[in-house]
């Protein structure tokens, strides 16, 4: 006849690598109790058959089920959780990766902005000279059309216009709402050239006089982060005692159109001002 094989609560926690404290714990929610408790020593005692269940909860609690799902699946399935239930943690996993990569964008956004702190919160204060622009202005969906409207109607129409770029090149735009809005956006995208020509329905030229003072500031990142740029550059303005005179001008010198990671985007913000 075979001896039946007992281990006291401490050999079962060290072949199975847990505290005496979790089996305790395990024992009080209705998880996995010994075998047997002795009635004089109270000494509790548990069973080869249970090394296998123990293995079972330590497996499905690294699939990341909490203990009283797996109390369920032990009382109600074998053990096995039911592929409905497999089914939504699946689908938890997923939603939790898409949760990870937003904040793993995010902070690698904000380690970015810091190495580029220096640079992303220079003021400067410059002159913008007297220019010539050819000029579009029209109500666009959305800000993402404007990077479309650029390279397939603008530029395509500045070409057969014969217009030639300034050296070296200076492009801006102009915000012409009232409010944020979420479509139907009133934009006016201006590029400098060397003359006129004739107007078109899309393009029109005019002068733009000097600006003596203009606050300039680096925008690097995502353009959804302006409103932090905004803080900072009003928080300049209020301080120095500064007015300002003029829309601003938003110049795009880096973005999707050539740099894949977003937070190598480079927007020059310029602010006519004045004291």
């Amino acid at each position: 006849m075979k001896t039946k094989i007992k281990f006291k609560i401490g050999e079962f926690s060290k072949i199975n690598q847990i505290t005496v404290k979790t089996l305790r714990h395990y024992e009080k929610i209705g998880l996995i109790a010994p075998c047997e408790v002795d009635e004089w020593t109270k000494y509790r005692y548990y069973d080869v058959s249970q090394l296998k269940k123990m293995s079972n909860i330590m497996y499905l609690k690294r699939l990341g089920f909490a203990l009283c799902e797996i109390r369920d699946i032990m009382d109600k399935d074998g053990g096995v959780p039911p592929l409905e239930v497999i089914e939504a943690k699946l689908k938890l996993c997923k939603d939790e990766i898409e949760h990870l990569e937003v904040l793993q964008k995010e902070l690698s956004e904000l380690k970015n902005s810091l190495k580029q702190k220096t640079k992303m919160e220079k003021f400067i204060i410059k002159s913008l000279p007297a220019i010539i622009v050819a000029r579009h202005r029209s109500v666009v969906n959305s800000y993402q059309d404007l990077f479309n409207l650029c390279p397939n109607v603008i530029g395509p129409e500045m070409e057969r216009l014969g217009c030639v770029c300034s050296e070296p090149g200076y492009c801006y735009t102009i915000d012409h709402n009232k409010e944020h809005k979420e479509t139907n956006i009133e934009i006016e995208y201006c590029e400098a050239v060397i003359e006129k020509k004739e107007d078109s329905e899309l393009i029109q030229f005019m002068d733009v006089p000097a600006v003596k003072k203009a606050l300039c500031f680096n925008h690097y990142g995502s353009y959804e982060k302006f409103p932090e740029t905004w803080a900072k550059i009003y928080a300049f303005i209020e301080d120095n005692g500064y007015n300002i005179v003029d829309d601003p001008r938003f110049c795009y010198i880096d973005g999707i159109w050539n740099k894949n990671d977003e937070s190598e985007w480079l927007t020059e913000i310029q602010v006519p001002i004045e004291k």
